[in-house]
Parts: C-alpha cells; sequence; structure tokens
C-alpha cells in the first residue's frame, strides 16, 4: 500500500512536469509573431532582421487606424484638415506677381489724352526761399483822383447808372448840383450877380483914383474883389447848365468808389467819387517781426489773390519793390512790404491775396509745381509715371513753397516723371486700380 501511494506521487510529478515544458515552447511561439500594438509604432526589438518590401505581404490598407512615432521621419505638426489638390484653385506663382505689382496704377493713354494729363521729369535747378504772408492789392497813389463838389446843393447822376466800375472819360460829366430850391439860393446864381457888381465898383474906382479922390490902397481892395469874383463866376459859369453845376471826371479810368447817393446834399470841396486808371497796381504784403532781418535780401514777390487760383509774379508784369517799413505799428507786429506792377486788366484793386516774398536763391534743388503735390492724411504725395499706362504713389517731404513751385527734400530722384495736370484723375484711378488682397481664384 505504501509502494502505491509512491509511485502515485511519481506518475503524477512527472505528469506535472511535461505540462510545464509544453507551456515554455508555446510561449515560445508567441513571442514569434508580428504584433502592432496601439501607441508603440512597430516593435521588431527581438527580430534579427525585419525588412519591408513593397510585396513582403504587409498590407495596412485596411487598417482603421494608422499611426506614426515621433521618431518614424513623417512631420505633420503643423497639419490639420490642409489639404490640396489640383483643382482646388491656390497659385502662389500669381500671389507672388500680385505683390509686385499692387501699388501700379493703371491709367491708359485714352484716358490720359482726355483729361490733358502732362509730367515733368525731375531736375536739380534753381529756386527761390520764400516767405509765405498775406497781403492787399491796391491803386497805386498816382492813378488815382477824386471828383469833388465844386458848389453846394442836390447831386443829380448824368447817368443813374453809373456805379462802381463803369469806365469814364476825361472831362465827361459825372453829376449835376443844383440850389434852386435851396433857402439859401443858387450859388450859380450869387456868383453872377457878385461878379457884376464887383465889376461896376472896380470900374467906378479906375475914375476915382485918377482924380485922387480916393487912395491907392482903396482902388486895390475894389480890384481884388473883381478879380475873385469873376474867377468864382467864370469858373462855375463854364459847367452852368440848365440844371445845375455840372461836374466832370479829372481823368480817364474807371469809377472805382461812388461815394455818394442819387439826390443827397453835398457842400464845396466834398468828395463825390474816386477815378482809378489801373495801369499800375500796389501789393503791400505784411511780414511778421521775426522775418525782419530777411527783408534786406527780399528781391521780389509772386501773389495768388482769393477769388483765383492762378500764381501771378511780378517779375512777369514789370514789377518792382517800392519800401519795406523799418518798425511794426502800434496796433500790429507785421512791417509792411510794398511792390508796384502793371495792371493785367483781370486783377481786382482791394482784393486780399496770398504773397510769397521772394528772398536768396538756391542752386541744384529738386523741385515740382504746386499742381504735383496731393496730400492725404498729413502726408504729401506726388504721382510718377512709370510705364506707357502704368503710374505710381510716391511720398514725399516737402521744403520751402514759393507759390509756384514746391522744394522736394526727399522721396523723390532725377531723372523721374512727375504728374503736374491730371493729378486728381490718377488718384481717382488708384481707387479703382488696386489690385484685391489674398489668393486669386
Amino acid at each position: 500500500m505504501k509502494t502505491y501511494i509512491i509511485g502515485l506521487f511519481v506518475v503524477i510529478a512527472i505528469l506535472l512536469t511535461g505540462c510545464n515544458s509544453g507551456q515554455g515552447k508555446n510561449n515560445q511561439k508567441s513571442s514569434d509573431k508580428h504584433e502592432h500594438v496601439d501607441g508603440d509604432g512597430h516593435d521588431h526589438s527581438n527580430e534579427k532582421e525585419h525588412e519591408h518590401s513593397e510585396g513582403d505581404g504587409h498590407d495596412h490598407s485596411n487598417d482603421k487606424e494608422h499611426k506614426h512615432t515621433d521618431g518614424d521621419g513623417h512631420d505633420h505638426a503643423n497639419e490639420k484638415d490642409h489639404k490640396h489638390s489640383e483643382g482646388d484653385g491656390h497659385d502662389h506663382g500669381a500671389e507672388a506677381m500680385e505683390d509686385s505689382h499692387s501699388d501700379e496704377i493703371l491709367f491708359t493713354k485714352q484716358q490720359a489724352q482726355l483729361v490733358g494729363l502732362k509730367t515733368e521729369t525731375v531736375a536739380l535747378g534753381s529756386f527761390y526761399n520764400s516767405i509765405k504772408t498775406s497781403g492787399q492789392i491796391q491803386a497805386s497813389q498816382g492813378d488815382e483822383a477824386v471828383i469833388a463838389a465844386t458848389s453846394n446843393g442836390i447831386v443829380s447822376f448824368t447817368n443813374p447808372s453809373i456805379t462802381d466800375g463803369t469806365a469814364v472819360q476825361a472831362g465827361q460829366s459825372i453829376v449835376t448840383i443844383s440850389a434852386k430850391k435851396l433857402l439859401e439860393g443858387d450859388p450859380s446864381v450869387k456868383a453872377r450877380i457878385e461878379y457884376e457888381t464887383a465889376q461896376k465898383e472896380f470900374q467906378r474906382a479906375e475914375s476915382l483914383v485918377k482924380d485922387q479922390i480916393i487912395s491907392a490902397k482903396d482902388f486895390e481892395q475894389a480890384r481884388l474883389r473883381y478879380e475873385t469874383a469873376k474867377t468864382v463866376y467864370q469858373a462855375q459859369a463854364g459847367n452852368m447848365t440848365a440844371t445845375g453845376v455840372s461836374v466832370t471826371a479829372p481823368i480817364a479810368g474807371y469809377i472805382k468808389n461812388r461815394l455818394v447817393a442819387q439826390g443827397e446834399y453835398v457842400s464845396v470841396g466834398q468828395p463825390i467819387a474816386t477815378v482809378s486808371q489801373n495801369r499800375r497796381l500796389q501789393l503791400r504784403a505784411e511780414v511778421s517781426e521775426n522775418n525782419f532781418k530777411i527783408l534786406k535780401s527780399i528781391s521780389s514777390a509772386n501773389f495768388k489773390p482769393a477769388y483765383d487760383n492762378q500764381v501771378y509774379k511780378l517779375s512777369e508784369l514789370n514789377g518792382r519793390l517800392l519800401s519795406f517799413g523799418k518798425a511794426s505799428t502800434d496796433q500790429s507786429f507785421y512791417i509792411p512790404v510794398t511792390f508796384e506792377f502793371d495792371n493785367v486788366g483781370d486783377i481786382i484793386p482791394g482784393a486780399y491775396t496770398e504773397v510769397y516774398l521772394l528772398s536768396t536763391l538756391q542752386d541744384n534743388v529738386i523741385s515740382v509745381p504746386v499742381s504735383a503735390i496731393t496730400e492725404e492724411q498729413g502726408l504729401n504725395f506726388v504721382y510718377l509715371q512709370i510705364g506707357d499706362e502704368e503710374y505710381k504713389k510716391q511720398e514725399v517731404t516737402l521744403g520751402q513753397n514759393n507759390g509756384e513751385r514746391v522744394q522736394i527734400l526727399s522721396g523723390l530722384q532725377r531723372g523721374a516723371k512727375v504728374v503736374t495736370k491730371g493729378v486728381y484723375q490718377v488718384k481717382l484711378a488708384a481707387t479703382s486700380s488696386v489690385m484685391p488682397e489674398g489668393h486669386s481664384h
């Protein structure tokens, strides 16, 4: 019995040993299998040599999830869902082309001809330093005359429609003065009576002085009364008309100011109107005290009246400097500078104007006409022609302005073609020819 039990234990031990050996072989076979574990990539650490060829049997086309580890050579860190196909419309070559031409403005030759576009080639030249101020156009003193009343009475204009600006001739009757209805009587009638009376007294004194009945002194007084009455009477008699005393224009010109109204009472010597020939005019500029030291170098001026965009140059109007003040007035801190020039016919005396006083001359300066400058948000620009129908907007830094031209400190090079006429039209074309940003589809 004891022997039987021992034998049974031996058999059981042998069986257990065989089972453990079989399990070990099965585990070895499992390790030879090729497995993909989620997240760890391809792990072939237990293989001597593992190669994939195009036809080695590895097929991942049906994998639900294909993952690459950080070191597998694929870098999609910046990719999410961005895919390009041949027909998706992305053209980066055209995009670069747009960037290089985005600042060009298209303005055809037909448009340029229609607006009369003009350009000027930038070059070094002379430029006058200037002082910008304000002033007024005045008539020259020698070209004006005042029409004054020669007697007391009521004014009646010969031409009731006469007004400022009416042309008159020398000796032309402007008004008649009548005193027939005045209490003091008609002065012309009085002058005639006084003349006749003085004439009779003088003739009587002549006969008495011969007989020494009156003294020489009394005779001389009678003669003086007669000469005075005669002068007054003849002066009025020459201008006497049926309606009163006629008052004429002393010079030919234009009525500058009509100082009295129809039917108004005037006394002897009272101004009735001012006649101006307007052949020569004066430009009076007011200069700040800060520029007093520069006044000695001023030689000429340009000016632009408030009613006109045209710039007038005294050098082209036979102008000359008359004088400049040596001190400011009590009422202001400005010094007057006065010029005289020929009136070309379209300059209005009394008009206010912008004045550009010209002083020293600079050489080798780049300047452009004032008409070429445009301003946007405090910056100054010009437009350059860079092709037959292509233009470009260019920012510039301005220096002094003499009313006709502006000094350019930076932004322009010699040889550039600057638009001087038609600038506004080119500016409008810039807004319509700007290319859109981004991709072109």
